[in-house]
């Protein structure tokens, strides 16, 4: 499932390639990736529309319309957004939503599972539902204290804690364990035993792996593509997640994997406590 690097990639891709394109025509081939609107809506809505700004938010990609509108991408498992002079645009198969550019060019979604979804916000209305997202990791604002003010009432273990885009947005599995690793904090902590010693160790240790996979262009595990198509180059830098039975490399100890909430977490016995 696409995290923050790989929707922050993403979001930086388009804002290159699509900033102050305007949309000439929308096409919906499947209807069940849209909320709450039919498809002829959805289209009416953002024909004629310029793209004025791209940001994301949590794992969110946000298109800011000229009428102050927004188009809301989330990608869930297996969602890409690729423009469609790239060269693996060919290679796209499931193409749900098509919306042609005035250029000649054309912003594809595609989604092969189909768990993804786009939503068209009258303005003001996505500002409004971004206020409910926690803070940003890659903020002035995330400082370890505020990661230790936060986490004073929670009992959940520091794993599933941080995948809550509520507390703080946009963090996936994948980049949880590795920050773990790196702070040397074990997944299964209680968020409320951490000192302000170790939550400054895991500030540093998110926004270092964040920035670091941000920088290989994301993970690819199967599905994750840029907005040109390619895969993202983070996997091989990977020090615990996917790697049960594999050797630590400070420690050499094996890589142990836990289940926690139905998700997998990996860990050094030896490195995390």
């Amino acid at each position: 499932m696409p995290e923050l690097p790989e929707v922050e990639t993403i979001v930086r891709d388009l804002r290159d390639l699509v900033l102050g394109a305007e949309i000439s025509r929308v096409t919906v081939k499947f209807p069940d990736v849209l909320v709450a609107a039919a498809p002829a809506e959805f289209a009416a809505g953002l024909a004629r529309r310029r793209i004025r700004d791209v940001q994301r938010r949590a794992k969110n990609i946000v298109l800011s319309l000229d009428d102050g509108s927004a188009l809301v991408i989330n990608l869930g498992m297996t969602g890409r957004v690729v423009v469609s002079t790239s060269e693996r645009a060919e290679d796209l198969r499931h193409v749900a939503v098509k919306l042609d550019l005035t250029d000649g060019r054309a912003l594809l979604y595609d989604d092969v599972r189909r768990f993804g979804r786009l939503e068209h916000f009258a303005p003001g209305h996505w500002e409004r539902r971004a206020l409910e997202f926690g803070v940003e990791p890659l903020s002035p604002e995330f400082k370890g204290e505020r990661l230790y003010e936060l986490t004073r009432l929670s009992i959940t273990p520091i794993r599933n804690w941080l995948l809550d885009p509520y507390r703080v947005a946009g963090i996936g599995n994948i980049y949880a364990n590795e920050a773990l690793y790196r702070a040397r904090i074990r997944p299964t902590r209680r968020a409320n035993t951490l000192t302000r010693a170790e939550t400054a160790r895991l500030r540093d240790a998110l926004v270092d792996v964040l920035e670091k996979a941000i920088e290989m262009r994301g993970t690819t595990m199967s599905d994750y593509r840029d907005a040109s198509g390619e895969e993202g180059a983070f996997w091989d830098l990977r020090n615990v997640y996917a790697r049960e039975g594999e050797p630590c490399e400070r420690c050499g100890s094996a890589i142990k994997r836990i289940v926690l909430s139905n998700r997998s977490a990996f860990y050094c016995p030896k490195c995390q406590r």
